[in-house]
């Protein structure tokens, strides 16, 4: 026969369980949120860089402009223009100029999942990114490339740069993608571990232990995000091997830029922590 309780011990015991909550998900902490909403880019947020030292042979100077850098409709786009003879600062001369903005002294992160809602562009020589990058000197305070594209159609990759594993880094992962359709880029950083996700699917994981086969862990420091659309130089022409009009820019993509036919569209970018 089933036990029964007293009256007075049933009611107590119904009126305990009645203050235990049901096991609750998850929650997040949003650290930043920018859903381009405005109709100019939030200064508070980001910071425009202009071309001082380049780096990689790229081919393009980034100048703050909203020729380049342009907000409306919920989105960010960064549109790359022709510039024959254009003029640095510096008195460096280039012919095209292009965006880049980062976080760097106003949003700086330690662990969580950082993402970035993007469509991008086919074009041999595009060379799209979103990163994110530790203060100080390079790479000893470590960089997470958790978006790369260099104007292929069908894959984006996904790299980590530190003291003894940068610039042609062993820690480095293609994956399969049809680039001109919008997709969530996105990693997840704890203490010990990255897993780096297209959408839901995971692409690529690496652990402290994998990291330390060939350098320092350098992801323990707080990074700041950067986005950007570089033309041509070092990567680009390692894939596409192609010399002119420009190292690692075709042809078809200099017709394109000319013709005001390119542009890398961001829709959000997020930063949460569980």
């Amino acid at each position: 026969m089933p036990t029964r309780f007293p009256r007075s011990l049933g009611a107590s015991l119904l009126a305990s369980l009645a203050l235990v909550s049901p096991r609750q998900a998850p929650q997040h902490k949003t650290l930043f949120a920018e859903e381009f909403s405005g109709t100019t880019l939030d200064r508070s947020k980001w910071n425009v860089i202009v071309t001082g030292r380049t780096v990689n042979n790229e081919q393009q100077a980034y100048i703050d402009s909203t020729d380049v850098l342009s907000v409306g409709g919920g989105t960010l786009t960064i549109r790359p223009h022709f510039r024959a003879g254009f003029r640095t600062p510096e008195g460096k001369r280039f012919d095209f100029v292009s965006g880049r903005i980062d976080t760097r002294n106003k949003f700086d992160f330690a662990y969580g999942t950082a993402a970035a809602r993007m469509k991008l562009q086919p074009g041999a020589g595009l060379w799209p990114a979103f990163w994110a990058l530790g203060n100080g000197r390079w790479p000893d305070t470590g960089e997470i490339d958790v978006m790369e594209n260099v104007g292929e159609s069908g894959w984006t990759s996904v790299a980590l740069h530190g003291p003894g594993y940068f610039g042609d880094t062993p820690l480095v992962k293609r994956a399969p993608i049809d680039v001109a359709d919008w997709h969530v880029y996105s990693v997840e950083w704890t203490a010990d571990l990255l897993i780096f996700r297209i959408d839901d699917r995971e692409i690529y994981r690496v652990t402290k232990a994998d990291v330390e086969k060939h350098g320092r862990w350098a992801f323990d420091n707080p990074k700041h995000l950067l986005l950007n659309l570089a033309l041509g130089g070092v990567y680009p022409h390692g894939v596409n091997k192609i010399e002119k009009p420009y190292p690692g820019i075709s042809d078809a993509t200099v017709d394109a830029i000319k013709n005001d036919k390119v542009a890398i569209v961001v829709d959000w970018v997020r930063v949460v922590q569980n």
